[in-house]
């Protein structure tokens, strides 16, 4: 189902001829999905697949079309939820509480490659996420994939504890899904997107560290809402290792079918193609564009 997606982002940036249209026909697509179809993606939203090409119209539809998932996550969990029209600095999702709580929170859903490995603070913009918070929202959640948080020393620990940002995973996301909780006016989910409020009061936690921060605290956090003890919990967030060994084959094969595609190419197209990727005619024709103004 996921490789159905996929296919749809592609054919909307093929036939659109503006970036709303596509959106909109994402939007349409993914919130007409059936529950358990819907869940099988969510799963598995959180890798953007290598044949996505980077910085493309394509990227840009599956980073919108992630939004469009988180939103739709955060109302099956039972909140009114919609994701934004893309605005510079502004959040991309925004969700409110209709269980009688009184909260709105701000969210960003981050997507990541496999193959992509070197991921400092800037790319998940705790801080950024905090500012668009504003003075109207109490809360500010952070979605990414699980494994792929920073496992060492970061400084995107310290930042969500000192501006109260939830940094959630994909999979705390879907594990939920799974265990159909919702909030409604005998559960709140408030405590979970209070979280960094609650890990920064423990004077002991060591506010750079992963390990002692907070994956293993939203872990139990998460546990407690559904009800599970530590181990039933371990055992079902280990459980999504499988899955991302298999995209990870499945990317890799993809890599392996691009290099032996490249093996059959003539000399003249080898040329061709590196001239391509190194962007050279757009490189000349940006500095004769320069040269151009200078001369009117």
């Amino acid at each position: 189902m996921f490789a159905q997606l996929i296919r749809k982002i592609k054919e909307v940036s093929l036939n659109a001829g503006e970036f709303k249209i596509a959106t909109g026909e994402l939007r349409t697509y993914i919130d007409c999905l059936s529950e358990d179809v819907f869940k099988s993606i969510v799963k598995e939203i959180g890798i953007i697949p290598e044949n996505i090409e980077h910085d493309s119209t394509e990227e840009k539809l599956y980073s919108k079309a992630s939004d469009i998932v988180l939103a739709r996550c955060f109302r099956l969990l039972g909140l009114a939820s919609r994701a934004l029209d893309e605005r510079a600095d502004s959040a991309d999702i925004l969700a409110e509480s209709q269980s009688g709580y009184n909260y709105s929170l701000v969210a960003d859903a981050k997507c990541f490659r496999l193959s992509r490995t070197a991921k400092n603070q800037k790319d998940f913009k705790v801080s950024n996420l905090s500012d668009w918070r504003g003075s109207e929202n109490e809360y500010a959640v952070l979605v990414a994939p699980y494994f792929q948080y920073p496992q060492s020393t970061s400084q995107i620990y310290s930042k969500a504890l000192e501006n109260n940002v939830c940094l959630l995973a994909w999979e705390h996301i879907s594990i939920m899904l799974e265990q159909n909780i919702k909030e409604t006016e005998f559960l709140s989910l408030e405590a979970l997107w209070n979280a960094s409020q609650m890990i920064a009061r423990d004077k002991s936690l060591a506010f750079s560290s992963a390990k002692h921060c907070f994956l293993p605290k939203m872990d139990s956090y998460v546990a407690k809402k559904l009800g599970l003890s530590k181990n039933e919990y371990s055992n079902i967030l280990n459980s999504y290792k499988h899955l991302i060994i298999y995209r990870a084959k499945t990317e890799i094969m993809y890599w392996n079918q691009c290099i032996e595609e490249i093996q059959k190419y003539t000399r003249e197209k080898a040329i061709e193609e590196l001239i391509k990727a190194k962007k050279l005619h757009e490189k000349i024709n940006a500095i004769n564009s320069y040269i151009n103004k200078l001369c009117k």
